[in-house]
C-alpha cells in the first residue's frame, strides 16, 4: 500500500511540472530574442563581479538554446580568459545500467581553450556540443577507467539552467523546475557522494541558476514549482533583469 501511494505521489508531482513546463514554453516562446540579449547581458555583468564566480577556479557553465533562456556564450569566453578551469555538460549513456537508474547521464568536461570552445557543434537543439571522439581525452568530474586524472576533480561553481523558478515563502528558498530529465540533480547527488568518498565531504559547491526575468514566478496566481525527494536545493538565481536572489543562510 506504502508502495502504492508513493507511486501516485511521484505521478501526481510529475503531471504537475508537465503541466508548468508547457505553460513556461508558451510564456518564453513570446521572448524577443532582443529582449534575450539584452538580459544576457546584464546578467554577464552581475556575474563576473559576483563572488562566488570571481573566487570560483573551477566552473561548471551550461550552453544555451538558441531561444528561451539566458544566453552563456560571454560567460565561457570571460571565465576561460580568467584562467578559470571550464567544464561544459556531456551527455551520455550510463555506464551503470539498473532499473532504479536514469539510461542517459551528464558528466562535466573540461574545455582547453577558446578555441576548441568555438570548435564545437550545435546539437539538434542548437547547443553547442563536445564531440563523443574527444572525450577520452579531456579531464572530466567523472569519468571512466580511462580519467585516471579525474580522480580527485571537483567543481566550486555550477551554473544550471532551468525552465521556470519560484521562491518558498515559508522558507525564503529558491525552487527550480528543470527540463524533466533529472541529469542535474543525479549529477550533483553523484558530485556529493564523490567528495564524500575523496574524505572533503565538506566540500562547497555553489549551485546558481541563471534566468530570464520572466522565468520567476512572482505569485502564486502564476503558478509555483512543485518539489520531490531528489530535487536539488539551488543557493542563488540571478535574473535578466539584475535582481539577484540568494538562498538565506540556515
Amino acid at each position: 500500500m506504502h508502495m502504492v501511494t508513493d507511486e501516485f505521489a511521484m505521478n501526481s508531482l510529475n503531471a504537475a511540472k508537465q503541466q508548468l513546463r508547457s505553460a513556461m514554453k508558451q510564456r518564453l516562446g513570446a521572448i524577443s530574442k532582443e529582449s534575450v540579449k539584452a538580459q544576457s547581458s546584464v546578467v554577464f555583468n552581475k556575474l563576473r563581479e559576483f563572488k562566488p564566480y570571481v573566487e570560483a577556479r573551477r566552473v561548471s557553465i551550461f550552453l544555451s538554446m538558441s531561444t528561451g533562456e539566458i544566453q552563456t556564450d560571454g560567460i565561457v569566453r570571460h571565465a576561460l580568459e580568467s584562467g578559470k578551469e571550464v567544464f561544459v555538460p556531456y551527455l551520455h549513456r550510463n555506464p551503470l545500467p539498473s532499473p532504479d537508474l536514469p539510461v542517459r547521464v551528464m558528466d562535466m568536461v573540461r574545455l582547453r581553450d577558446i578555441e576548441d570552445y568555438e570548435s564545437l557543434q550545435p546539437d539538434r537543439w542548437g547547443i553547442p556540443s563536445i564531440d563523443p571522439a574527444t572525450v577520452h581525452d579531456r579531464q572530466r568530474i567523472f569519468g571512466g577507467p580511462d580519467a585516471h586524472h579525474s580522480d580527485k576533480a571537483l567543481l566550486d561553481l555550477i551554473l544550471v539552467p532551468g525552465v521556470a523558478f519560484d521562491i518558498a515563502p515559508e522558507t525564503g528558498a529558491i525552487r527550480r523546475l528543470g527540463h524533466g530529465k533529472g541529469f542535474y540533480d543525479y549529477f550533483i547527488n553523484r558530485l556529493k557522494a564523490k567528495a564524500k568518498d575523496l574524505g572533503v565531504e565538506g566540500h562547497i559547491v555553489n549551485l546558481y541558476a541563471l534566468g530570464l526575468s520572466e522565468q520567476l514566478l512572482r505569485s502564486p496566481a502564476e503558478g509555483s514549482i512543485p518539489m520531490g525527494p531528489y530535487d536539488q536545493r539551488i543557493d542563488g538565481l540571478i535574473l535578466g533583469d539584475g535582481q539577484v536572489v540568494i538562498h538565506p543562510t540556515d
